[in-house]
């Protein structure tokens, strides 16, 4: 089966650079190139332009989508996928929620009434929080595991929703004969990616998941990951990873371009704050790396410091477009399904690996 590939849609505002940890594009960081000025005025020139400038450049580049994440810091990805789906033809848009925050009836409305209006080119990230005070900011103070339950008792509803004539009684939601309207019935139910690296996560998503999504980790760790997965479901998922790539026409140069983000990094340690497992497994594999960025790589071209350089994930790919291309396509030989890659500027490295890496994947989608 051909890998779907998707880009990340930056919500948060884009740095120019990994040299560079400011958000200068978009964003509601003030002074950036949007909203910018011309002569001491508006140019009209607006966050979600360049949003879709960034989302035009990957459906160019050959990705089938691209993920909206979802933050206290950033644009809501619902109705940001609304306003980005006339700015393309056919690229998908993977709208990152928290289902605490609505509910499952609504959901189920605002979803159908998006794929009748972009042609069925919405999709799921389901995530259900990484506690501490970013769940706090949503009015969230359900423990780690309850959010689980929570998610799947969410999506439970969702989906006798979609079907129709559907009454539940659970533990967070009641619903009597509920349903779509007749104009929004028969819309295709999107694909579920579904994030989480503890039991209550991996336990959830085997039952709900089209795709259980990781954030990129050492290979034989991701290995065990997916074999967890397979053995809470009974009809196992599909597997994405969700990887930052930095690549260069020669493996020096993308190098070199790292030991200046770390040369110019600010200082500082991690709040943390959560109770992510993901993030804690993300730290646990570079315990004692030191302060050498290339102590950081923990395999051939499978570096961990991308955390220091930008907000997100730890892990990505360093190398020449053939090195990138190859750790992806050992990836695929592991069991993935489909990628969510990033760069950063988002806009000119989608353009870049779309160009010079995924051409030389051996399960591209045509």
């Amino acid at each position: 089966m051909p890998v779907d590939i998707y880009w990340r849609i930056h919500m948060e505002g884009d740095q120019p650079s990994l040299r560079r940890r400011v958000r200068s594009r978009g964003g509601f960081a003030p002074g950036g190139t949007a909203p910018g000025t011309r002569d001491g005025r508006d140019d009209g020139y607006t966050h979600a332009d360049y949003m879709g400038e960034v989302a035009r450049a990957a459906e160019e580049s050959g990705f089938v989508g691209g993920l909206l994440p979802n933050f206290p810091h950033t644009d809501d990805p619902w109705a940001a996928a609304a306003t980005l789906a006339r700015e393309t033809t056919s690229y998908r848009f993977m709208v990152a929620f928290q289902p605490g925050f609505l509910h499952p009836v609504q959901a189920a409305r605002m979803t159908a009434t998006l794929q009748r209006a972009t042609g069925g080119r919405i999709v799921y990230n389901v995530i259900s929080g990484g506690g501490g005070p970013a769940q706090l900011w949503w009015g969230d103070k359900v423990d780690h595991d309850d959010r689980y339950a929570r998610t799947s008792e969410f999506l439970d509803v969702l989906k006798g929703v979609w079907q129709g004539g559907h009454t539940h009684h659970g533990r967070f939601y009641q619903v009597e004969d509920a349903g779509l309207p007749e104009e929004l019935a028969g819309q295709p139910f999107p694909e579920i990616f579904f994030s989480g690296s503890s039991p209550a996560a991996i336990d959830a998503a085997g039952r709900h998941a089209d795709y259980y999504l990781s954030w990129l980790e050492p290979f034989d760790a991701l290995a065990e990951k997916f074999d967890a997965v397979r053995a809470h479901s009974a009809t196992p998922p599909r597997f994405a990873v969700r990887v930052d790539v930095l690549a260069r026409e020669s493996e020096e140069e993308a190098w070199e371009e790292i030991r200046q983000g770390w040369a110019a990094r600010p200082r500082g340690g991690d709040s943390g704050g959560g109770d992510s497992v993901g993030v804690r497994r993300s730290r646990s594999f570079l315990a004692g790396a030191g302060d050498d960025p290339r102590a950081l790589e923990v395999a051939p071209n499978v570096w961990g410091g991308f955390s220091q350089l930008r907000d997100g994930p730890a892990f990505g790919l360093v190398g020449d477009y053939h090195q990138v291309a190859e750790r992806l396509d050992q990836l695929l030989d592991l069991g993935v399904d489909a990628f969510i890659l990033a760069g950063v500027p988002h806009l000119e490295e989608a353009r870049r690996v779309g160009r010079h890496v995924l051409p030389l994947l051996k399960g591209r989608t045509s």
